[in-house]
């Protein structure tokens, strides 16, 4: 899922979207209008009109939006995912394809010679931060005795 285009992610993310009133009518208006007018190239104004017409139930909208922005390319979906996640975040972030996307992120890590790179590197900063705080607080102390004592 990972390697998805955000076209596939919104295939995927359709069914969750459309269903159960996740979103209300609010947050889907400003959702096309953002994509139209931060966006006026994603959806023209006429687009924008034919999506946000009271006379059409609001999942029948949605779902000709979201197939709209499938048609025009990767590019439009990906700022449809943008607007989602500013006007609605934590829908967002219950989005099907983003869990897919927690869970693959964190495996792909071979967590073994991290570790061991790590240490690696741990040992030798702690080495060098211990000679250099060592002398610090007799360096900070030469440097503020004199306004010390101008208190």
């Amino acid at each position: 899922m990972a390697d998805q285009s955000y076209c596939q992610r919104l295939q995927h993310d359709m069914y969750f979207l459309t269903s159960n009133s996740r979103l209300n009518e609010q947050v889907v208006d400003k959702i096309i209008l953002q994509l139209n007018r931060v966006y006026p190239q994603i959806l023209t104004d006429t687009e924008a009109e034919k999506f946000r017409n009271p006379k059409a139930s609001l999942h029948t909208r949605l779902s000709y939006l979201i197939k709209h922005l499938q048609k025009k390319g990767d590019r439009h979906c990906q700022e449809f995912y943008r607007a989602l996640q500013i006007n609605a975040e934590q829908l967002y972030n219950d989005l099907p394809s983003r869990k897919i996307l927690k869970t693959t992120d964190s495996t792909e890590i071979d967590t073994d010679m991290e570790k061991c790179m790590l240490n690696d590197r741990d040992t030798k900063v702690i080495g060098r931060a211990r000679r250099i705080l060592g002398f610090s607080p007799i360096i900070i102390g030469r440097h503020l005795w004199p306004l010390s004592l101008a208190l």
